[in-house]
């Protein structure tokens, strides 16, 4: 297990402690203790605004555990590629691929310093497994690819997690065409999973606060463009739905939420 970062790798000039950032944010959010104060009244001055937004925090740990459960059971992929995966938490992604299958090899792949901070806990391993931690930008496709081909097999499935980030690349840096790369280089039978919040009146209202209080922009969607963004792949039952309402665990009683989720298959 390694650690792979890029040129840009200052520390202490990138960690904006006075500057809210979404990785710290989300830890916040989440009952975490990685955040400082400018995070907190960041995601407290949003939450005023959309309550829900701990359970969109929650709800996106809960399908990554579903999702990547799928993935390393039934699909039975065996790489991981997560772009954008936050500060290291209970239950992430190598924990629950490894736990069904050690032999997983998981790269991450984020561009907050805090995170490089403690990419060590996202770096530990079953002995037959691999993990690797990426410095990059989720825009970086080609960067992603080259160093995350020391410890993935491109030529052999790969699962692709976008949990919350795509929000992160503004339209105008084409998320479509990002998404598209990816997907390009990846072998028939990979599969893409997509987690993202959707333009409503209460989260476009909620995301303007963020950007008030100098969070980093998200740029909100509609269902129709989340859906989009896995044209020319076969989408998994129950196709792009409110993230609580894909593969629920059996016996809950999920409410929707205006965050959106799908995971497919390329042929």
């Amino acid at each position: 297990m390694h650690m792979t970062t890029g040129p840009n790798s200052d520390l202490q000039a990138r960690l904006r402690t006075d500057q809210p950032a979404g990785a710290r944010m989300w830890d916040y959010l989440l009952g975490g203790k990685d955040n400082f104060a400018a995070d907190r009244a960041a995601a407290e001055a949003i939450t005023a605004q959309l309550p829900e937004m701990v359970e969109f925090a929650r709800a996106g740990r809960q399908f990554l555990a579903r999702a990547v459960g799928f993935l390393a059971g039934e699909a039975g992929i065996r790489q991981f590629l997560d772009i954008g995966p936050g500060l290291p938490t209970a239950n992430n992604t190598h924990e629950l691929a490894q736990r069904l299958a050690p032999e997983s090899r998981v790269v991450y792949v984020d561009n907050d310093p805090l995170v490089l901070v403690h990419a060590r806990a996202l770096l530990t391993s079953s002995p037959e497994g691999a993990t690797d931690y990426v410095d990059a930008d989720a825009r970086d496709v080609k960067g992603i690819l080259r160093a995350a081909a020391a410890t993935l097999d491109f030529s052999q499935p790969v699962a692709v997690i976008l949990v919350g980030i795509l929000g992160h690349i503004p339209d105008e840096h084409d998320p479509a065409g990002v998404v598209r790369e990816i997907v390009d280089a990846l072998a028939p039978g990979s599969y893409l999973a997509i987690n993202d919040s959707i333009t409503t009146p209460q989260n476009d209202t909620a995301a303007r606060t963020a950007h008030v209080e100098g969070a980093p922009d998200y740029t909100l969607r509609t269902v129709e463009q989340i859906t989009a963004f896995f044209d020319g792949l076969e989408l998994v039952e129950p196709g792009v739905v409110s993230n609580p309402l894909w593969r629920p665990e059996p016996g809950t009683h999920p409410k929707e939420l205006a965050v959106y989720s799908g995971v497919a298959r390329k042929l």
